[in-house]
């Protein structure tokens, strides 16, 4: 297919893969709304930062000892209340301040982390060495380490293969096409950490699809090329939440719910995916059902190719990267080995930055290894706006502040340490769905309501892995909003659909995933030994 626009004889060839490289996608521009906030952020943050810091809060000056963390009681009995007090509030001064900047941009993510750990530095809130040294948290050390294997998988282009050969050996019809899609998300979610990075090797190939079955995008839209690319954005981003190691954000999560529970910092690998996989893989079906049979029903005309052969583009894109080589299997091998490691991790004791340091260092060793540094693309700006929110973390675990305010919001709305598990359940699992569709970060909102979900279980007694990880499983719903992700910002630039279809999609199943997580607590998390018996 091609076509050519006015005043040019220059034809486009909607099948050449090269054209869909995100360097050659055109930027989305802000909207006005989004224009507005990033002007109106840096005066709010300040505002804020400034209005809390010099507040008289009094709640924080009736503090309960015992509902303070180890750490946490140690200063309050070394400093006594006023002087713990004002290290919280300092803290709710500077959270308040980040979260203004960090949902509103009107800095770049990373600069706002630098901002947070002067800021918790210079208030007194923690020490410099507490402060400094989330940097080399053995989980931003995953992270790094994560990169490296993923890296490994694109360069090799063992990534780019796999997604290929399933297209062209199961996608013959467009329903094969669909479930390929939903195995080759969920497979290289497994192996690769970052959703973009995933969106950048799958969007060439689900694109040139779109694009034989007659959908190339504006005008041209059809109700195939819509769900093809909604449907692959929702799985980027929900089969990452199968995986602890599937985004920051979970690491992050699952570190703050280890800690809380007395498990250092490392949430097991097994236990997360137990929980989350079959979970991943039933939101995705119900969203392939809603999407193709119900909100974007596809029709007949539109289930079969509309060029004659033009999947064969397809097999020539594979065909051209030769047979499997040498380096490549290495790859595959390695990967295997560190995946079987990270999923075995309840039963030999060795964590998960151990086993990926292993893999890196082999990958990176010279004449055995597959890669070499230059070959490793490590985006060292959200690593620094991990730093950031692991400092944020940690204060707040050293300062209880989560604990504390959880009490006193809960204690002003009426709430007794009577309060069924169920209402905070249906309130937090709430709170963190929707949210999604304000927030621009999943880290962010990892941030935010994991520590109130840890505060609230500290609060009324209930366990905190009931409550803390059901809301951790929900971090990646990030989908329903161009501005929601970054792989929601790049797939809408594609152009297969408007606002309105990503709106009516996304909050659809942002419903369908609260109604899960619900069923979810209820069956399978209590089968699992995570809900207590008793509690709903």
């Amino acid at each position: 297919m091609s076509s050519s626009s006015p005043g040019t004889s220059k034809k486009i060839d909607f099948l050449d893969m090269g054209r869909y490289k995100i360097e050659k996608l055109p930027k989305r521009e802000k909207s006005s709304f989004e224009t507005w906030m990033a002007m109106a952020g840096g005066p709010l943050a300040i505002f804020c930062f400034i209005f809390i810091y010099n507040s008289d809060i009094s709640f924080l000056q009736n503090i309960d000892p015992s509902l303070l963390g180890k750490t946490a009681l140690a200063r309050y009995k070394l400093l006594g209340a006023e002087a713990f007090s004002q290290s919280n509030i300092a803290l709710l001064a500077i959270f308040a301040a980040a979260i203004i900047l960090w949902i509103s941009e009107a800095v770049p993510n990373y600069l706002t982390s630098l901002y947070l750990i002067i800021a918790v530095v210079l208030t007194g809130v923690t020490t410099e060495t507490d402060a400094y040294h989330q940097l080399g948290h053995k989980v931003m050390w995953l992270n790094i380490l994560s990169f490296v294997m993923a890296s490994m998988l694109v360069k090799t282009q063992v990534a780019k293969r796999f997604a290929l050969w399933f297209i062209v050996k199961f996608g013959k019809n467009a329903t094969g096409i669909f479930i390929s899609f939903i195995v080759i998300n969920l497979v290289l979610s497994a192996f690769i950490s970052a959703t973009t990075a995933k969106a950048a090797i799958l969007l060439p190939i689900f694109m040139v699809i779109a694009a034989v079955y007659g959908s190339t995008g504006s005008k041209t839209r059809n109700n195939f090329g819509r769900n093809l690319v909604l449907q692959n954005l929702y799985q980027i981003n929900i089969s990452a939440g199968a995986f602890i190691t599937g985004s920051g954000a979970n690491l992050l999560a699952g570190s703050m719910i280890a800690g809380a529970i007395g498990m250092g910092d490392d949430f097991p690998y097994q236990q997360w995916m137990n929980a989350a996989l079959p979970l991943a893989l039933i939101n995705i079906l119900i969203a392939w059902f809603i999407g193709t049979k119900v909100i974007f029903k596809i029709p007949k005309a539109e289930t079969v190719p509309q060029i004659e052969g033009g999947m064969l583009r397809l097999q020539e894109e594979l065909d051209k990267l030769g047979k499997i080589s040498i380096t490549e299997m290495k790859s595959v091998i390695l990967f295997v080995a560190v995946l079987l490691m990270w999923v075995t991790d309840t039963s030999h004791g060795i964590s998960k930055t151990a086993v990926a340091f292993l893999g890196a260092v082999i990958a990176l060793t010279p004449r055995i290894g597959v890669v070499k540094w230059n070959d490793i693309n490590i985006p060292w700006h959200l690593l620094l706006f991990s730093a950031g929110a692991y400092t944020l973390g940690a204060a707040l675990k050293t300062t209880d502040l989560a604990a504390i305010s959880v009490n006193a919001l809960f204690t002003s709305m009426g709430f007794s340490k009577e309060t069924p598990f169920s209402t905070l359940y249906l309130m937090l699992t709430f709170g963190m769905v929707f949210s999604a569709v304000v927030f621009q970060s999943k880290t962010m909102r990892a941030l935010v309501f994991v520590p109130i979900a840890i505060g609230a279980a500290q609060n009324f007694g209930y366990s905190i892995l009931a409550l803390a990880l059901p809301v951790a499983l929900l971090i990646e719903h990030v989908y329903a909003l161009p501005f929601n992700s970054k792989p929601a910002a790049l797939l809408y630039v594609t152009d297969q659909y408007s606002w309105t279809d990503t709106f009516k999609f996304g909050m659809t199943m942002l419903v369908i995933g609260w109604i899960l997580i619900i069923i979810w607590g209820e069956t399978w998390m209590r089968f699992l030994g995570i809900t207590p018996n008793g509690v709903f």
